[in-house]
């Protein structure tokens, strides 16, 4: 009679976990070094939003005493159907994408003739990185005097020509000045992406016989590809906010030719003292960068592998 031999059952895993009280302070004590900051942020950051927040039910006019009061979301239905506020709009979207894009493709063509061996090349670098140091209301005023200027200005110097840039060409002579700014930062986010390339690869490609372009468009560009995401997620954080360039150079103007979302609600803040719709636009342009800049965030953590903040 043959007995059959069962096969032994493997044991369940045994799962350790750690008490939960003993990683509630190991975490606190972890983290206990950024409560300072974190509160201090919430401190200057959110609760200021808070009021914003509760500001944009009310209809409050400082010029008129006693004009407080609740009225919903009313703010919130003028606005959208404010012309003005739409044209501000439109004019935020066009700076931002067109700075973002023409100050990284120079950005990255600079940083492609900085990352070569030649001499000297300490010195441009520190030339090419010094718009970036100037302080943005210098910048504007720097262009405003010395570029733009309809009789003294280098513009109409070189070309030979007599406009009035700033009338006639508003919001084109905001971007040049934005880009001015911007494109050394680009540059020095895509340079060091140049510099941690292997060099090896590089070497193997030139081995097996690929040219410059071939090699750029194959090999470089796929490897900067992170390096772009980062610069247009910031570039597009910070040039969204643009004010020191349109408040210096043109105010806004000719009417609202030049006028962005950050100026107009400037205007309808302290020109205009309107408390109840300046504070529903700024919250509206807060809620739509979060909603851009979140999913930007989700694609660069996808882009660098990022699965999990913790």
């Amino acid at each position: 009679m043959t007995q059959t031999a069962t096969a032994p059952t493997a044991a369940p895993p045994v799962v350790t976990r750690k008490p939960i009280g003993k990683w509630s302070r190991e975490a606190w004590l972890r983290r206990a070094p950024l409560m300072p900051a974190l509160l201090f942020t919430i401190l200057v950051t959110q609760i200021p939003f808070l009021l914003t927040v509760f500001y944009s039910f009310q209809s409050w006019n400082l010029v008129r005493p006693g004009s407080r009061h609740f009225v919903g979301l009313r703010n919130y239905v003028e606005v959208f159907a404010d012309s003005q506020f739409r044209g501000a709009m439109f004019n935020t979207v066009l700076l931002t994408v067109v700075c973002v894009l023409v100050a990284m493709l120079l950005g990255l063509g600079l940083a492609l003739l900085l990352d070569r061996q030649f001499l000297g090349r300490g010195v441009v670098r520190t030339l090419l990185i010094t718009p970036f140091l100037i302080l943005p209301a210098a910048g504007a005023l720097l262009w405003k005097t010395t570029m733009f200027d309809p009789t003294y200005g280098l513009l109409n110097f070189a070309f030979g020509t007599r406009i009035d840039w700033l009338s006639q060409f508003p919001l084109a002579s905001v971007m040049a000045q934005v880009i001015w700014q911007w494109t050394p930062f680009m540059m020095l986010l895509i340079l060091a992406g140049l510099q941690a390339q292997s060099k090896e690869v590089l070497e193997a490609a030139a081995v097996d016989g690929a040219g410059r372009w071939r090699t750029f468009a194959s090999i470089t560009l796929p490897q900067l590809g992170r390096y772009l995401q980062l610069a247009v997620l910031l570039g597009a954080i910070y040039i969204v906010n643009s004010f020191d360039a349109i408040y210096l150079m043109t105010q806004g103007g000719p009417g609202t030719a030049s006028t962005n979302l950050p100026f107009y609600i400037y205007q309808r803040a302290f020109e205009g003292f309107d408390v109840g719709q300046s504070s529903a636009m700024g919250v509206i342009v807060v809620v739509l960068t979060l909603i851009v800049a979140t999913f930007a965030l989700r694609l660069m953590f996808r882009t660098f592998g990022v699965s999990e903040v913790r």
